[in-house]
């Protein structure tokens, strides 16, 4: 049908909720705006009507007039179909103005009345078409939005692709979409030869995890537990429509799947591949029912567990399309998750534990053999419990700890009431393994579950604590918690460890209190070595070390190697939150870079090695942030991203990333992501209640505000930080390393006595605290202080002697920012030595936001020298030093943007200071100055 400039669809598809296809929709975006035709390709349900719609509801407001069609398989039998969609209601239009035999074959085609046919008019109907399209060209741009072209009437699609051949240079654009199957498929390339020369051909692919997981919650299942999003992600192989329906089968479902199951297949899901298994003979389905059953099937796997002809019969389903053919890979691979699925939720209950009995034998895999034991057995049985526990422990020594709490929930089903242990403690083992996982949702969902029915202390102040880890750093929300956890603990000094250790942590989120924190802390640890809880004592005086740390407490090292003195827990060995953490924020606050690298990489290594997922992104961070302070800002980029990519897909420390990753891009990547992550940082920080990562957040978002040109910004952030961390207790100015940023604002803000006044008093604890880098980047603050009073000689050395001992230091980065302080106060003589001296420096950190820094200081046009204060007119006595040197400058006859690059300031606050010279002065103008150097009084 037609569509005027006017016409409004009922259902609109917002191009910002076309969820996973940014780059793409900007591609297509951009082909459309460049007078050229998108085709869109990929398999059923992956989204791409949903594409082509957005597409053309932003695109078609541009055009004069849009034709539309979208076939359907059972009407592509009725010849030209769709031509009569497309052309229909501009029929009376364009009919009076095509020759009568053109007319006359169009119009039998469209309305039915005669006999056309391709064969009869043939020429005429083709012409027809072009012609048509070529008379609504001449009122304005044609939009032709065809969607399902496979489903096209032969005739139709014969006529359109013969007018899209021959319509370059007139401004009809066709935007279409076609199914089609496999990665490599290149059925679309018919279609493809058929359209414009200029075609821009888009394959839709699948969307990953996070992509389904922010588009079932936009479609309200947005409430799954993560383990049951990758498991959606899983089965519908990132398919949009598979997703969604998977999601609503979820939600509709009475009662979730067992822990191994796979997930309900809903009746509309089935129906896809239902009809292929039906003409698959009776052992033929048995055999793929096992393969569905199997983790990694192989057909020796199909011959241990009884499938004699597996080759024949896997043969056979792929010949039907059923099973990928992989002719040099072992495994027996379906061709989409989705047909596993259905086969095996089609099959009866005990078809299906019969296929698991027959794996339990055949796998060789001690955990797979575990696992099937348990899904071929119903009701409890002691001893399938304890296999499949040592299966848990046996995925959580191989850094499988989503296995691992899947296992375990399974062996709490088969635990009898009154085994040992108990099904409630082996169901807190599997939470515990899922939190390691990352999967905090499921734990949550597991803690408070048990505490309807524990009654054992131990069990109930053990969830208890489940339920605030899982909390993270919205603590604050699990407030009633805590009075209940020491109510359960009674006086078990190992319990009450437990709960005083995360009191600890409530003292620091929550309450921002770093004394009663660290009281806390050294509190749990004491009643932990009463106990007999070495683990709960070593992650206690690790938190506690760590607090001493950022107060800069001088009983920080002391706790570090009581933190670090055997024995130690390898659980907590390389926890985030343990001692060798607590070491590496010791080394990297100490300038011992090369030391903390090793550090950090090391137990980044365990890690991963042991699928601690939380513990993977802080370690990612704290990695990161060693190579940001190195001058490795590439790198450190590369490390930020990958840290907040797996904190954004897991749900844990967002914060946190976001905050890391604002840093590194404002170093090495985009200025303005900076300050988007920076914000986010704040906002999440803010509405968390975390004073101590909000104060984190606003020194990021001030640094990235002072690499974007604003100083007034990074001084009112970076004003909040110091009052923030003044309330915390938090003296070490190696914790942000915020100081030397806020002196720089300050002075080009035109307030240099503030900055003077931030230097003075975080040199003091940098020098009782020997932090040699943030004594030289307090010299290289120091220094433009100077230069803003005047005193050019003494901020040049000033600038020189921090540039060296930053080189010495290995801060790259805070070298190169030297250089350029350096670089701006000696000018830009012949050669600019200084200058490319900068320059060189960071292109060697891969600092691009501060290379385009140099790139505008060398643009600007070149001050003149500022005149000493002492030798102003004597009018301008009554100015303070700042403004002296302002008015001194316009005397010489400088622009606004030369006496911000001569003395260091930004250009408002060159106009800030004048308004203050003109009232002191009594004038009005730049002028009136001028005639005060010449010694004329102003009319």
């Amino acid at each position: 049908m037609t569509v005027r400039r006017d016409f409004q669809e009922p259902a609109r598809c917002r191009p910002d909720l076309v969820i996973g296809r940014g780059e793409l929709f900007a591609g297509a975006r951009g082909q459309l705006a460049s007078g050229g035709s998108v085709l869109l390709h990929g398999p059923a349900g992956i989204g791409k009507s949903t594409v082509l719609r957005a597409l053309a509801e932003e695109y078609g407001a541009t055009a004069h007039t849009v034709l539309r069609c979208s076939a359907t398989e059972s009407e592509s039998h009725l010849p030209f179909l769709a031509l009569a969609d497309l052309l229909g209601l501009v029929l009376d239009d364009v009919a009076p103005r095509l020759p009568a035999a053109q007319r006359t074959a169009l119009e039998s085609a469209l309305t039915g009345r005669g006999e056309s046919s391709l064969q009869r008019d043939g020429l005429a109907l083709r012409l027809a078409v072009l012609s048509a399209l070529r008379t609504l060209a001449a009122h304005g741009p044609v939009l032709i939005v065809a969607d399902d072209l496979q489903w096209l009437d032969p005739a139709s699609a014969e006529l359109l692709g013969f007018a899209a051949r021959r319509l370059e240079g007139t401004p009809v654009q066709l935007l279409c979409a076609v199914r089609t199957e496999g990665q490599d498929s290149q059925e679309y390339d018919r279609h493809l030869r058929a359209g414009p020369p200029d075609t821009l051909a888009v394959r839709l692919g699948p969307l990953n995890r996070a992509q389904v997981a922010e588009l079932l919650d936009h479609r309200g299942h947005g409430g799954l537990p993560r383990s049951t999003v990758r498991e959606i992600h899983r089965t519908s192989g990132g398919n949009p429509l598979f997703a969604l329906e998977l999601g609503r089968a979820l939600a509709e479902s009475p009662t979730p799947p067992r822990p191994g199951e796979p997930l309900p297949v809903p009746t509309s899901l089935r129906a896809l591949v239902l009809s292929r298994l039906d003409m698959l003979s009776v052992e033929a389905r048995r055999t793929l029912l096992v393969a569905s059953a199997g983790a990694r099937p192989t057909p020796a796997l199909l011959h241990a567990a009884g499938r004699e002809n597996a080759e024949a019969e896997c043969a056979q389903a792929a010949e039907l399309g059923l099973l990928a053919t992989e002719p040099d890979a072992p495994a027996v691979r379906f061709a989409h998750p989705l047909i596993s699925a259905a086969l095996y939720a089609e099959t009866p209950a005990h078809e299906r534990r019969a296929a698991h009995a027959a794996l339990s034998t055949a796998a060789s895999d001690p955990i797979e053999r575990a696992r099937h034991l348990a899904l071929a057995t119903t009701g409890t049985d002691p001893e399938v419990a304890a296999r499949l526990a040592g299966a848990a422990a046996l995925a959580r020594d191989r850094g499988a700890p989503s296995v691992a709490a899947q296992l375990g929930l399974l062996a709490a089903r088969h635990t009898p009431a009154d085994g040992v242990p108990g099904p409630e403690e082996r169901r807190l083992t599997a939470a515990e393994d899922a939190i390691t996982a990352g999967e905090v949702d499921l734990a949550r969902d597991i803690a408070r579950e048990v505490l309807t029915r524990a009654t054992v202390p131990a069990d109930r102040v053990r969830a208890w604590i489940i339920v605030i880890d899982t909390a993270g750093h919205t603590m604050a929300e699990v407030d009633a918690v805590f009075p209940q956890a020491l109510a359960d603990a009674g006086d078990d000094p190992r319990l009450l460890a437990l709960v005083h250790y995360q009191l600890a942590w409530r003292a620091l989120i929550v309450e921002g209190d770093f004394t009663e924190a660290r009281q806390a802390a050294a509190h749990a640890a004491d009643l932990a070595a009463c106990g007999g809880d070495r683990r709960t004592e070593l992650l206690a005086l690790a938190f506690q070390a760590q607090t001493e740390t950022l107060m800069g407490h001088p009983e920080a090292p002391r706790t570090i190697k009581r933190a670090l003195h055997e024995p130690q827990d390898a659980r907590v060995a390389c926890h985030h939150n343990g001692a060798g953490s607590a070491r590496f924020r010791w080394l990297v606050m100490g300038d011992q870079l090369a030391e903390a690298r090793t550090t950090v990489t090391a137990l980044l290594r365990e890690v991963r090695r042991r699928g601690s997922v939380e513990s993977e992104v802080h370690f990612l961070r704290g990695l990161a942030e060693t190579e940001l302070r190195a001058g490795h800002c590439g790198r450190a980029l590369d490390l930020a991203r990958d840290s907040l990519r797996l904190a954004r897909d897991s749900g844990i420390g967002e914060t946190a990333s976001a905050m890391l990753t604002s840093l590194a891009e404002a170093s090495g990547g985009e200025v303005d992501r900076a300050l988007a992550l920076a914000r986010e940082a704040v906002d999440h920080a803010e509405e968390d209640g975390d004073q101590m990562y909000l104060s984190r957040a606003l020194g990021a978002l001030g640094y990235a505000q002072l690499v974007a040109g604003d100083p007034a910004g990074t001084v009112r952030s970076l004003r909040r930080v110091r009052t923030l961390e003044l309330g915390l207790g938090i003296t070490d100015p190696a914790r942000g390393r915020w100081q030397g940023d806020l002196a720089e604002a300050l002075v080009r803000t035109g307030e240099p006595a503030e900055a003077q006044d931030v230097i003075d008093v975080s040199r003091e604890h940098a020098l009782r605290l020997g932090r040699e880098s943030v004594l030289a980047v307090l010299d290289r603050s120091e220094a433009l202080v100077r230069a803003a009073r005047g005193d050019l000689e003494a901020a040049v050395a000033q600038l020189t002697s921090a540039q060296e001992r930053l080189g010495k230091l290995g801060y790259g980065l805070e070298e190169a920012r030297a250089a350029f302080a350096l670089a701006r106060l000696r000018g830009r003589g012949p050669g600019r030595p200084v200058f490319d001296e900068a320059t060189r420096m960071f292109r060697r950190c891969r600092a691009l936001p501060w290379l385009r820094q140099v790139d505008d200081a060398l643009a600007a046009p070149e001050p003149e020298p500022a005149p000493p204060a002492s030798k102003a007119p004597a009018a301008l006595d009554v100015l303070a030093a700042m403004e002296r040197q302002v008015a001194a400058l316009v005397m010489e006859g400088a622009t606004n943007r030369e006496i911000a690059a001569r003395l260091f300031i930004s250009v408002k606050t060159v106009e800030a200071t004048l308004t203050r010279v003109y009232r002191k002065l009594g004038i009005r103008s730049r002028v009136d100055i001028v005639r005060l150097a010449a010694g004329r009084r102003a009319p």
